[in-house]
């Protein structure tokens, strides 16, 4: 016998409004009756079940979680791991000016350090898909925008660059084939309609063989050439040169220096900070970009400025092991080794699970540098993968690992040392 609305919400001392214990009461009897309605067995009683759902709304559903996968950019655990940085209480300057007392821009609270970083001015949009959108809409719209048909990529949640450019107003122009595309192909596709040149880096996957496209600096010198812009969509947004870690992005830098004359990529990828889509270039065309009514309905708020801005000037003062992301990169297979080996002996010691150190590979993860993996060192545990990998996942807070041949792996790669032991603790709770 089910109870009665308000005999479930009076036996609950959850502090919550009763109006909302009652509505919550509510749905958890209706829930009830259509599952015996059904022929199906009640999972929990309907007290335990009104707890539940109370316990939820008073908990916050955002939670930090410790990422033991060893994929760095993990779309799913929020892409880059943010540093820490100052989250201003109550009022801000976002858009006032403290030595004039006008009102001012909130721009200036990341184009100085884009400026002195890229050697080019840059603004600020909520992310890169906003990005590549606000640039072809004001660049091209009604126009033709001239890109390589092997750089028809689809981002992530099946978003693709081409419906991207309808929905801008410009008109897709495809040059080349999938696996080859030579800048005589983009100079014959030129015609008086032609508003931009486009390029754009596949982040997200690997064409080996017969391949070939041309060089920045070649389409660079034909849109000079042509009097047509040269924008490159970057994607990853690597501001930091990585290949002796193993990690080999184009550098926005050097696309500029090649002449391009707008570059946008992702600000939670390896730039190591918050979503944000940030585009630079030529002084007349990022002043355009700033003056469309697009970029008010794309711009950002407060607390990603404040975020962007850290990792922005983390990395002009070069404090790499201050940027999760750069430090994780950073770090050797050597390292990593030494603290995995004393987990798996603090583990074997224990007496409750098998541990071995094993060679890997951690990845950069989140659509970029597809195909590159760097060398790592994996706590392999057993027996038991499944169960224990779901007890992490319970514990606070979670502890997210994976799964591989009915082994639970650990890779400390993306574990910050500190927490160390709290991945020790969850693992022998």
């Amino acid at each position: 016998m089910l109870p009665g609305v308000d005999e479930l919400a009076r036996s609950i001392t959850l502090p919550a409004p009763h109006a909302l214990v009652v509505n919550e009461a509510r749905a958890v009897l209706e829930e009830c009756r259509r599952l015996i309605q059904r022929g199906e067995t009640l999972a929990e009683e309907p007290r335990t079940a009104l707890e539940r759902r109370l316990g939820a709304l008073l908990e916050p559903s955002l939670r930090r979680v410790i990422n033991a996968t060893g994929v760095i950019l993990h779309t799913n655990l929020g892409r880059a791991p943010l540093p820490e940085f100052p989250a201003p209480q109550g009022y801000s300057n976002l858009e006032y000016d403290l030595e004039t007392g006008r009102r001012g821009k909130r721009d200036v609270h990341a184009a100085p350090l884009l400026e002195r970083l890229l050697g080019a001015p840059g603004i600020v949009v909520n992310n890169n898909a906003a990005a590549v959108f606000l640039a072809l809409h004001e660049l091209a719209a009604g126009g033709e925008v001239i890109v390589s048909r092997g750089e028809l990529i689809e981002i992530g949640d099946g978003f693709r660059i081409p419906e991207i450019m309808a929905r801008s107003g410009a008109r897709l122009v495809e040059v080349g084939t999938t696996n080859r595309t030579r800048i005589e192909d983009y100079r014959h596709a030129i015609s008086p309609d032609t508003r931009l040149l486009l390029r754009v880096h596949p982040s997200n996957f690997v064409i080996q063989g017969f391949t070939g496209r041309p060089s920045i600096e070649e389409l660079c010198l034909l849109g000079r050439e042509r009097g047509i812009p040269v924008y490159e969509d970057l994607g990853g947004g690597c501001l930091v040169d990585l290949a002796r870690y193993g990690v080999h992005e184009p550098l926005a830098q050097a696309s500029l220096r090649a002449g391009a004359s707008l570059v946008s990529f992702s600000g939670d990828k390896l730039l190591g900070g918050p979503q944000a889509g940030i585009l630079a270039g030529k002084p007349e065309i990022v002043q355009r970009l700033r003056r469309n009514p697009m970029f008010r309905a794309l711009r950002v708020d407060k607390m990603v400025y404040a975020a962007l801005e850290t990792a922005l000037r983390l990395t002009l003062l070069e404090k790499w092991d201050d940027l999760p992301v750069l430090r994780m990169i950073r770090l050797s297979p050597d390292e990593i080794a030494e603290r995995a080996r004393w987990l798996a002996g603090e583990i074997n010691a224990s007496g409750k699970l098998h541990a071995d150190v094993l060679r890997g590979e951690s990845l950069l993860g989140g659509g970029s540098t597809p195909g590159q993996a760097l060398p790592t060192c994996l706590v392999a545990l057993t027996p038991n993968a499944a169960e224990l990998e779901r007890k992490l996942r319970a514990h606070q807070p979670p502890v997210i690992a994976r799964i591989d041949d009915e082994r639970l792996l650990i890779d400390l790669r993306t574990v910050a040392p500190e927490d160390d032991a709290t991945v020790l603790a969850a693992l022998l709770a």
